[in-house]
């Protein structure tokens, strides 16, 4: 079963068929625990949605929850990191964490700076380098269970972070800096080793960059950093988890206003964004 968020309400897609829920509050039905039985009798008196379009009609799937990210969970992304950040002497930092037994866990959006499918990211008036980064995104329950997963787009800064690793938060976290969507795919059971991901950037009619990995190249089990993040923490409505990139462009390659970027999670669909600067 898959979950979407629109204006009219939550629209369940179940074996190809979309139901509009109604009288369903987007936050208690992410806090069920039993929703295979709830959503399958909230679609017996649903109406059906023939022509239903989650590029047009699909919002972020996010309520009042908050957004985290994981940091140097592939192999890729720590020598990424490595080598943004050699001259600030922050090289080390990065190998250590992907290690490490704690995670690097960092706060990555509120509801307001998250864009859904077909929406607009942003990329920094002040930052050279920005890219994006394709990552599974955890749907966690307020107990701390994974009851879903969904696509995320962490829009990244990495000249900013390059330059001093406690700049982080000014690289990750702006208006409109997080893409979420299109839809939750709900489950509690863990995604198979072999589940693809792919990045492609479009400029014009031109492929800019495309690249793929697999959840096999993922140093962490989710269940590991959902635990990590509960830890001496409250989600009253849960929150959504990015467990971090195998997927990063070259050096040389940096994000241009209107590109549009496609992100694809087997199973779950795909997350387009375009691209946008402040002027």
């Amino acid at each position: 079963m898959k979950l979407y968020k629109t204006e009219e309400g939550p629209v369940l897609e179940d074996r190809d068929v979309f139901y509009q829920l109604t009288d369903t509050d987007w936050d208690v039905l992410l806090n069920r625990g039993d929703h295979a039985a709830v959503l399958t009798s909230l679609s017996r008196r649903a109406l059906k949605l023939p022509n239903f379009n989650p590029l047009t009609a699909a919002l972020a799937p996010i309520g009042r929850q908050e957004v985290w990210a994981a940091g140097v969970t592939y192999y890729r992304s720590r020598t990424a990191r490595m080598e943004e950040s050699k001259d600030a002497g922050g090289g080390s930092f990065y190998d250590r964490v992907y290690d490490a037994p704690r995670p690097e866990l960092f706060f990555k959006a509120t509801p307001n700076r998250v864009a859904g499918t077909g929406q607009n990211v942003r990329i920094r008036k002040d930052s050279k380098w920005n890219v994006p980064e394709p990552e599974l995104t955890l749907v966690v329950n307020s107990l701390g269970e994974i009851i879903g997963y969904t696509v995320g787009n962490d829009m990244s800064s990495r000249d900013i972070e390059g330059e001093n690793p406690l700049y982080l938060p000014q690289a990750k976290v702006y208006s409109q800096s997080c893409g979420l969507g299109p839809c939750i795919l709900l489950s509690d059971e863990p995604l198979p080793a072999e589940t693809g991901i792919k990045l492609e950037i479009l400029r014009g009619e031109t492929m800019a960059f495309t690249g793929q990995t697999s959840l096999k190249e993922l140093k962490r089990d989710p269940k590991e950093l959902v635990e990590y993040l509960y830890r001496d923490n409250e989600f009253p409505y849960g929150c959504f988890l990015l467990t971090g990139t195998g997927i990063v462009p070259p050096d040389e390659f940096t994000l241009q206003s209107q590109d549009e970027i496609r992100i694809t999670i087997d199973g779950i669909g795909t997350l387009v964004n375009f691209v946008t600067q402040a002027s």
